[in-house]
């Protein structure tokens, strides 16, 4: 998951205002999740070649959710309703649901192989390093063996890669600050050392912190060309605020966090989007923004800003692959990142999710069920420097194709030590953003699945973090699961999913402890379940007549429930393995 370049809706609400938490029965809300951790990332595609030998990307319109819950399938008694019964219903017969067959067990052995991949190659599978080309490599054999027949999409774009970085003040009394805690580069700044007078614009430092600071160029009216812009987080793109400083003459930018919340108080850590900007800049938490703040209100208070940088042209690939049946004009891409940061082997940022999906892969084909939708597994290059993969991916199809395609489902992070069972909220009953038309059944598809196996969920929001962006920016309705970043674990989320409050999600994120022993495998397990679920029910598989191997027709009579959509298939209720 990469970092932020804007300042989307957070806010954590009060239990006794809110219902935010889904289970069976009991609600709250949490805030979206900012970066705490450097990495080399945020990119351009430069160029791109290559078509999928798949042929054109294509898919239709998202049908509603799938069925949930106990019961064997729908349709009542005999006839050709879906049943656990006689006729042509689709049932459990003696063969396993695809959540069922998605073992955990299997699933870390993909994660143990990333992890010796990671190990072999300098600690990390990093874009366009070995580490990354071992790992697609090991995908591309799993899912061959599969009967899959894997291609590569390459691209080209621009890594962003930093050097030294320092933040000091220099008058009216000498204090430097500690990268990494109290503040670090923003990707993409400029490159230069700088020492100047620091000026606020237009900040807000009481009540609720709405801030707009620097997201127009009237916000900048009496700035003192040649000093150092300091601007609030809040309402627009932090490369806006960058830009309109540069305009306005500053020689350095300095980003604080917008102090409106517990997860907008700690370091800034954000892009600015390539190419990169003309003068460094840094961001830093709420409480040195406001300190500054305050002191250059009294005096001149001169800062010095270092940034050392560049970019490198870096070329790589996303690796896909078909069912090999399915409607083409109703395809569902599952995806997520094999990519990870260059600080660390990226085990659950994001081969967690790789992994998982990887095996959904597996057993579907194993399965011998036909999808009546064709499934198109995704597993992304680039995210970690700007959602690259799934943007080229995304702005090489046609608008045709674009119409075609039905879904997006997207698993960043699944494995959170310290999880929250996030689910993307595609209705923006939450935070106020709906995905395309399509999404809020995508979310109450996972949510209702959750549900159903007795367990809580909570949204999250599109603040465009992962790679559902381009899907979503497209038109093409998208959703998915998130088990937590750098965010902060709150009383209330703990109470409901346990886990620690007060403490990180995830305090390997982005780091070089982010290795198999970072990853929870109660999390694992149950996000796993929830993406077979949700890809079988996208793939509306049918089942071949058959006597206990895969998933063919039961026999008896019906006892599921009917449905009013008769495309829809229950997978009753989990053994809980």
């Amino acid at each position: 998951m990469r970092r932020l370049s804007h300042a989307p809706k957070v806010g954590v609400r009060q239990l006794a205002s809110s219902s935010r938490f889904r289970t069976a029965g009991c609600l709250i809300t949490e805030g979206i999740h900012m970066r705490t951790s450097r990495t080399l990332r945020r990119v351009a595609i430069v160029a791109s070649a290559g078509l999928l030998a798949s042929g054109g990307l294509v898919a239709g319109t998202l049908p509603a959710y799938a069925g949930h819950g106990p019961g064997y399938g729908h349709g009542q008694g005999k006839g050709p309703g879906h049943g656990h019964g006689h006729g042509h219903g689709h049932g459990h017969g003696k063969g396993k649901t695809l959540p069922e067959a998605v073992k955990v067990n299997k699933v870390i052995d993909h994660l143990e192989a990333f992890q010796a991949i990671a190990d072999a190659n300098g600690g990390n599978r990093q874009s366009g390093t070995p580490g990354y080309e071992a790992a697609a490599e090991y995908v591309e054999s799993k899912l061959r063996k599969a009967g899959y027949d894997p291609v590569r999409q390459p691209f080209t774009y621009d890594q962003f890669v930093e050097g030294s970085t320092t933040f000091e003040q220099v008058s009216p009394t000498a204090l430097p600050y500690v990268v990494g805690t109290e503040f670090d580069v923003v990707e993409y700044s400029g490159a230069g050392d700088i020492a100047a007078p620091i000026e606020a614009v237009d900040v807000n430092l009481e009540g609720d912190r709405a801030s707009t600071s620097g997201c127009e160029a009237e916000d900048f009216e009496g700035f003192t060309a040649g000093s150092i812009a300091l601007v609030q987080r809040g309402t627009c793109d932090f490369r806006v605020k960058v830009e309109n400083a540069a305009a306005a003459g500053a020689v350095a930018a300095v980003i604080f966090n917008q102090g409106n919340g517990e997860d907008r108080s700690g370091l800034l850590l954000a892009t600015l989007a390539t190419p990169q900007v003309s003068i460094p800049t840094v961001g830093t938490t709420y409480a040195l923004g406001e300190t500054l703040a305050l002191a250059s209100a009294q005096e001149e208070v001169t800062v010095r800003v270092a940034v050392e940088a560049t970019t490198r042209t870096v070329e790589t690939f996303n690796v896909i692959a078909d069912t090999r049946k399915g409607n083409p004009d109703k395809t569902v891409v599952v995806g997520g990142h094999l990519d990870g940061v260059a600080e660390g082997p990226g085990i659950n940022d994001n081969a967690s999710g790789s992994a998982a999906i990887l095996e959904t892969a597996i057993q579907l084909a194993n399965s011998k069920g036909t999808p009546q939708n064709r499934v198109r597994f995704a597993f992304w290059g680039g995210e970690e420097d700007g959602l690259i993969g799934s943007t080229h991916y995304v702005e090489q199809l046609t608008e045709a194709e674009i119409q075609q395609h039905s879904a997006n489902l997207n698993f960043d992070m699944v494995g959170s030590p310290n999880f929250v069972r996030f689910v993307y909220d595609g209705d923006g009953d939450a935070f106020g953003t709906a995905g395309p038309d399509g999404s809020a059944e995508i979310e109450a598809l996972f949510t209702e699945w959750f549900a159903s196996q007795g367990l809580a969920s909570a949204p999250t929001e599109f603040s465009g973090r992962s790679d559902y962006k381009a899907f979503i920016d497209a038109g093409i309705p998208a959703g998915g699961l998130f088990s937590g970043a750098e965010g902060i674990k709150t009383e209330e989320e703990a109470a409901v999913f346990g886990g620690t409050a007060g403490e990180a999600y995830d305090a390997c994120y982005h780091s070089e402890c982010d290795t198999i022993e970072n990853v929870n495998v109660e999390a694992l397990d149950q996000f796993s379940d929830a993406i077979a679920h949700a890809t079988a029910s996208y793939a509306d598989v049918k089942k071949h007549p058959g006597k206990g191997k895969g998933w063919g027709h039961g026999k008896g009579h019906g006892k599921g429930k009917a449905h009013p959509h008769p495309w829809h298939h229950s997978f009753g209720k989990h053994d809980g393995r």
